[in-house]
């Protein structure tokens, strides 16, 4: 006779086909926030043409939308991408609702 596992996994496919989803929008919603604040930077800095600064603009804003598509597609919010990392404070800087 054995005995019942203490620890068993429910693998539900639909469960775990939403989680991956959640974590690779996670990262990608980690690079676009990173991609931003070293456009602001270079922004600030005037180190941007007028064009560099419109296509990086534009740039931004497409791929913003697209996060909203996305998380849309697969049911999640902003807010949901945010990992927390225990003592190091959650993944993303200011995850929008």
């Amino acid at each position: 006779m054995t005995a019942p596992r203490a620890h068993s996994l429910d693998l539900d496919p639909e469960r775990v086909a939403n989680d991956l989803a959640a974590l690779v929008l996670a990262v990608v919603e980690l690079l676009r926030q990173l991609m931003e604040r070293q456009a602001v930077r270079r922004f600030d800095e005037g180190t941007l043409s007028a064009e560099q600064q419109d296509r990086l603009g534009t740039a931004l804003m497409l791929l913003d939308r697209r996060m909203d598509d996305l998380c849309a597609q697969h049911g999640l919010s902003r807010a949901d991408l945010n990992l927390d990392l225990g003592p190091l404070g959650p993944l993303l800087a200011d995850p929008e609702p």
